[in-house]
This record gives C-alpha cells, sequence and structure tokens, in this order.
C-alpha cells in the first residue's frame, strides 16, 4: 500500500505540474497574432452548432467567479461556477465521451453514453451510475467550450450575433462571434465566442453580466487535438473491486417538482414567453431563450425558508414587499411569499428588476393588488 501511495502521490504531482504549465500558457500564447478570415456571424454560428459530432481530445479549464448562495446539497454546483476547474477530454460524439476532472487530490472520469453517465472516483473506487434527466444539474462536462458554446449559440438570431476579430486559443488561429441578447430582462451584456473555423469547436467561451469588465464565466481549452479517440477510451466498465452506487444528484431538483403545489402559472413573465420541456413536472415554469432564461416554481416551505434565510445574508440582498432577492453576476435569485399562500422560488440570467416584475405577475401576487 506504502508503494502505491508513493506512486499515486508521484502521478498526481506531474498531472498537478502539467495543469499548472497548461494554465500559464493561454496568456502567452493569446498575445500572439492571430489570422482573421471574412467568415460572418451566421456562417460562424451554422459551424459551431454542426459540430457536435467532430471527434476530439484535449484539455480545458473552467474559471467562474459567481459566489451562489446555495443550500448544502449543491455545493458542487456552486463550486463548478466560482472555482477553477481542470479537463481532459475524449469527445465522440454528445452522446460518447469521456471528462476527467483532474485536482490536486486526485482524478474523477465522467463517461456519457446513449442511456446516462458513469462518474469514476478514481481514489475512492466508487463508480455511481446515473440516468440522464431534462433536470440534471449543472456537471463539469456542460461547461466545455464546445457544449456551452453550441448551447448558448444554439437559439440565437442573426441579429444578435456580430463578428470580433480573432484571437489565438490552443495554439489555434479562432475567429470570435459575439450574442448580445434582444431582451430586456437579460442579465447577460454579451457572450464572446471563439471558433475554430477549420471544424467549427467553440474553442473558448467568455459570458459577461451586465456592466462587468471581467467575464463571470470563461471556459477554454488549452490543448486541442482534431481526431476520433478510440472507444474504448470513453467507454467504462466498474473494475471488480469498485464500490458501484445508483446516483442521485437529480433527485434535489425532482423532489422539488413533485412536491410543488400545483398553480396555474401564466403564459409570459417579466416579457419573457413561456416554454415547454419533455420531462419537467408541470409545476415548474420555464420562460424565455437561449442565454436569457427564468425559471419559476411554487416550493415547500422549509425549502424556502432555509434559502431565504441564505439570501439574507448577504449585504447585496434586497428584502421588500415582493420578497427577498440577489444577483450573482448575471444570476438572480428570489424567494416570494405572497399573503395567506405558498413560497416561491423564481431564478434565472435575468435582472433583479426583471425577478421583481415576474414576482409581481405571479397569480396570487397579481390577484391581491
Amino acid at each position: 500500500m506504502a508503494a502505491r501511495g508513493r506512486g499515486a502521490g508521484l502521478r498526481w504531482a506531474a498531472v498537478g505540474a502539467l495543469a499548472a504549465v497548461l494554465v500559464a500558457l493561454p496568456p502567452v500564447i493569446g498575445a500572439l497574432p492571430a489570422s482573421d478570415a471574412d467568415v460572418p456571424a451566421a456562417e460562424l454560428r451554422a459551424a459551431v452548432l454542426a459540430s457536435d459530432a467532430v471527434g476530439f481530445s484535449g484539455y480545458a479549464v473552467s474559471a467562474g467567479g459567481l459566489s451562489l448562495p446555495v443550500t448544502d446539497q449543491l455545493t458542487s454546483v456552486a463550486d463548478l461556477f466560482s472555482d477553477r476547474t481542470t479537463m481532459r477530454i475524449w469527445w465522440r460524439g454528445p452522446l460518447d465521451n469521456r471528462v476527467d476532472v483532474v485536482t490536486a487530490a486526485g482524478e474523477t472520469g465522467t463517461h456519457r453514453d446513449a442511456t446516462g453517465t458513469w462518474t469514476w472516483e478514481y481514489e475512492a473506487a466508487t463508480a455511481t451510475r446515473s440516468s440522464l434527466r431534462p433536470l440534471d444539474l449543472p456537471a463539469p462536462p456542460d461547461l466545455l467550450p464546445n457544449a456551452l458554446g453550441r448551447r448558448l449559440l444554439s437559439e440565437a438570431t442573426d441579429g444578435e450575433l456580430a463578428r470580433i476579430g480573432a484571437r489565438t486559443v490552443a495554439g489555434r488561429d479562432a475567429l470570435g462571434v459575439r450574442l448580445t441578447p434582444a431582451e430586456e430582462a437579460t442579465s447577460v451584456e454579451r457572450v464572446d465566442v471563439w471558433v475554430d473555423p477549420d471544424s467549427g469547436i467553440p474553442l473558448q467561451v467568455e459570458v459577461f453580466a451586465k456592466e462587468a469588465e471581467r467575464p463571470a464565466l470563461d471556459t477554454r481549452f488549452l490543448d486541442l487535438e482534431v481526431a476520433v479517440p478510440p472507444s474504448e477510451v470513453t467507454g467504462f466498465t466498474p473494475p471488480p473491486a469498485a464500490w458501484v452506487r445508483q446516483g442521485q444528484q437529480a433527485d434535489v431538483v425532482l423532489e422539488a417538482g413533485r412536491r410543488i403545489r400545483p398553480v396555474a402559472l401564466p403564459a409570459q413573465l417579466a416579457g419573457l414567453d413561456r416554454r415547454q420541456l419533455a420531462g419537467v413536472p408541470p409545476g415548474i415554469g420555464l420562460y424565455g431563450r437561449g442565454v436569457t432564461l427564468l425559471a419559476v416554481a411554487p416550493v415547500p416551505f422549509r425549502l424556502a425558508n432555509g434559502l431565504r434565510a441564505t439570501l439574507a445574508r448577504s449585504p447585496e440582498a434586497v428584502t421588500d414587499e415582493l420578497g427577498t432577492r440577489i444577483a450573482a453576476g448575471p444570476v438572480s435569485l428570489m424567494v416570494v411569499q405572497p399573503s395567506g399562500e405558498g413560497p416561491y422560488v423564481l431564478t434565472g440570467t435575468v435582472t433583479p428588476d426583471a425577478l421583481a416584475a415576474a414576482a409581481a405577475e405571479l397569480p396570487e401576487l397579481a390577484a391581491a393588488r
């Protein structure tokens, strides 16, 4: 065991050193001149959306600056959007890929297939099987530049897009396309996506909140090889001695969905149209499109009271007759308690003023006015 421990220590020391070198490279490489090309923004968007099945492998890093006020059940989500996450990726397609999160303490790999994901915690020898669900909580693979860039551009209109020149990312000339949301309620100033023109793969994504000089989220490739990795790398079978368990992460959201009381939510809130998503409990309302999204749900008192207390501890929190609300970068949260009725939670990439407007339009509050 001692020999194994020394070997593991040396291995992670080497990985840590490599990650440190890779993280240090982007500012140096990015300073080199990049070659631009006369490619329209709409054409770049089309290339990004068509790149889903392009195979590649590489390293990426995601850095977030959001201090999300969440409960203990969701600390992993808060860490994901507030810390630096280093990832090694093997991508054969959206339903056949592997993403290893590398830290000083060890490695956790996520292997996705057509029916779900395996999460392999190397140091704990634990394999967790999770099914794919529409309300899965965000995970490191969701912040890969290729996945995030494609998702954010997928509903953008041509009028929201503009070219912004070129820069060097992961040693490649990347063409820039800027998404400026049209919705008045949005809390996102802009999204800059830097695209490899040969493959269409987004190499870097920066999300800026309104009136912010630094991105609230910056995810980029540090190294990229465009070639289909072998299937034995992305596939996963738990080793004989592994502890195998069933994933429970999404149950936090689903349990809230099962316990909400039925409310006839309106077709529009804060100027955003309601949208339908398969598998979402009917009591949860989803509004908006693209990068401007709002979710609202009537929730149990215990959940609302805990979240309200967490929000109220922040010096930036606003409490008035509508409820308690706060903004963390482009993400806003609000707890609403109508008189004599059950509470609501509202959250999304909208401004706190938009949350207040949406809260005032909820059935029980609107009827009381």
